[in-house]
């Protein structure tokens, strides 16, 4: 699966789907992004089961405010519209793989109570 290029609109509405999302915010202008985007496209390549996208930080500037987005690139991992990690930096395949893994083994139900609950939701840290 290629990745997709979210609009404000469109993130706003994967935020309502179920199943895993990575977003990869960046900037044309950012160097390590583009060396970045083979990866982080290569992985979506091998992770079919999985949205990865990505939304250009320079044409939604109020959307990435809003999100808090302070650096490029950055990855947000979302699970059934709940975000369970951000990453600043470009990451290695291992680590893409280690969050997909992490984020695929969440108890989704316990995560949902803890959020409702205000509690710490789990870590999920990329390894490799």
């Amino acid at each position: 699966m290629s990745t997709v290029a979210l609009t404000a609109d469109s993130f706003r509405a994967m935020l309502r789907d179920e199943g895993i999302t990575l977003v990869e915010f960046w900037g044309s202008w950012c160097k390590p992004c583009l060396t970045f985007m083979p990866v982080f496209e290569a992985a979506a390549e091998e992770h079919a089961d999985v949205r990865f996208a990505t939304l250009d930080t320079q044409a939604e500037v109020t959307l990435a405010a809003e999100l808090g987005v302070s650096g490029v690139p950055t990855v947000r991992a979302y699970r059934d519209g709940v975000q369970l990690m951000d990453f600043s930096g470009p990451m290695t395949m291992e680590m893409i793989r280690s969050v997909v893994e992490q984020v695929r083994a969440l108890d989704m139900d316990d995560v949902i109570e803890r959020a409702v609950a205000r509690e710490p939701l789990p870590a999920i840290r990329p390894m490799g």
